[in-house]
């Protein structure tokens, strides 16, 4: 049975007729919300002034005054939903209600089962202010390649899944190194949904204080805390109804893995300092660049939640492995970069796709990224060659089993051989800081090869 959007709300009526007053309170109890109902704006005001409320029902005209008084004083903080309801000759003190800041009005008489589709529209708009709060800028570049095609695949049926379901989606867990794209593919699975009209709120779990985590994610009464001068809806709240994307997921304390967990499975959630529950549907996809299963085993992530959250598990492979994708990955990142610079996209000649093929790319799709937008910058339009992307940091040079990036194939164009020495004997000196004597014992040749080497690369040598 699918629950009244009243339900669990607190409401606020203000209605000067005895009988009306009486009926609305009765309709809206009966739909599941706790109403506190008044016949006056003093007492509204009183009231108004020592608890919070989700929606507040005002009549324009009152024995002491009127309802959009309360709207002039400031007195509802930014989470309740203003109503005014006003006989057919009032409709002047709705619209002034209105320019106040009322969320809609209501014209005497109405059916009262006009209220829930009223309360459920002004939800959405308040749920779509917080979730604008936390709306970062424009998507992150997403291609899906020959790579990628298993993701893709992956992916299609989530979404095919999900619109059968409809209610209650099963949370979404994405895993894969910094940088390789796990916040484009959360916003793919929502954009290309059912709940792609509905909000998308995103957290980084990594930047958040622990001292306001609880209050920012599931939001808080007022005078829950020493701050809290008004009540607000948390991220999981403005999420209902959408999607609630939690990056780094395991920079949660235990304590909000507890609750978080508990929301999954109950589908509702309590402010802090509340005491009622709140039902909330909000569809959870959760990334993390750890190992969740060892996180476990350490005892630094519940497992519980871990089980709960391996459902449907989406791995991102990191950009080393992702072959030739890496080019054609380039060039969109390139052409979007160019564009927000307004200059022409420089070219990559074949040296520079050997380069950015045989980089290890610790820090994957971002470092490309980044990697493009200082080549843009600072290299003009002669051509990017990246002549200075060697082997990664951290590298294993003297091994030799591994050094080579897994999948590796020669490019139909052919491979310089030469290049590939000097890029070594490079990073051995870079490695070396400097040292030739101590470069030449990892690369396990004589120091003449390696000044050799440095002078016909350009470099010179002080050792």
């Amino acid at each position: 049975m699918v629950p009244s959007p009243l339900a669990g709300l607190s409401v606020l009526l203000v209605e000067d007729e005895v009988l009306l007053r009486k009926r609305l309170a009765g309709f809206l109890e009966k739909e599941g919300a706790e109403v506190t109902a008044f016949g006056t704006v003093a007492a509204a005001r009183q009231a108004a002034g020592t608890m919070d409320f989700d929606v507040a029902l005002l009549d324009v005209n009152l024995p002491d005054g009127r309802g959009t008084d309360l709207l002039r004083e400031k007195i509802f903080p930014a989470t309740t939903n203003v109503f005014v309801m006003t006989a057919e000759g009032g409709v002047a003190g709705a619209m002034e209600a209105l320019r106040a800041g009322a969320a809609d009005y209501l014209v005497k008489p109405f059916d009262p089962e006009e209220l829930p589709v009223r309360f459920a529209s002004a939800r959405r708009s308040l749920q779509t202010r917080r979730a604008d709060e936390f709306r970062r800028g424009q998507e992150a570049e997403l291609y899906f390649g020959p790579s990628l095609a298993a993701v893709r695949e992956q992916l299609q049926k989530i979404t095919t899944a999900d619109r059968r379901l409809g209610r209650h989606l099963p949370p979404v867990l994405i895993e894969g190194e910094t940088g390789t794209g796990k916040t484009a593919i959360a916003r793919w699975i929502h954009h290309h949904g059912p709940r792609a009209e509905g909000p998308l709120v995103e957290l980084n779990c990594s930047a958040m204080p622990e001292a306001l985590a609880e209050a920012e994610l599931f939001g808080h009464e007022r005078g829950a805390f020493t701050d809290a001068k008004a009540a607000r809806i948390g991220l999981m709240e403005a999420a209902d109804g959408g999607t609630l994307f939690l990056d780094e997921l395991p920079s949660l304390a235990p304590s909000l893995q507890a609750k978080l967990l508990t929301t999954l499975e109950d589908h509702v959630l309590r402010r802090v300092g509340a005491s009622r529950p709140i039902p909330v549907d909000a569809r959870i996809i959760a990334a993390t660049s750890s190992d969740l299963g060892a996180l476990v085993t350490a005892g630094k992530f519940r497992e519980d939640l871990h089980h709960r959250l391996d459902l449907f598990r989406v791995r991102l492979p990191p950009l080393r492995e992702r072959g030739d994708d890496i080019l054609v990955l380039a060039e969109k990142l390139l052409a979007r970069v160019c564009r927000r610079y307004g200059q022409k996209p420089p070219s990559i000649p074949a040296d520079g796709q050997a380069r950015l093929r045989a980089y290890r790319w610790p820090g994957n799709v971002r470092e490309l990224a980044h990697e493009l937008e200082r080549a843009v910058v600072f290299g003009g339009e002669r051509g990017l060659a990246f002549a200075h992307l060697g082997l990664a940091p951290g590298a294993n040079a003297g091994a030799t089993a591994n050094w080579l990036r897994p999948g590796f194939v020669f490019p139909e164009n052919g491979f310089s051989l030469e290049m590939a020495i000097d890029q070594l004997v490079a990073q051995a000196v870079r490695q070396a800081d400097g040292n030739i004597s101590a470069a030449a014992r990892l690369l396990g040749v004589s120091r003449d090869v390696v000044r050799y080497r440095l002078k016909g690369a350009g470099h010179a040598t002080g050792e």
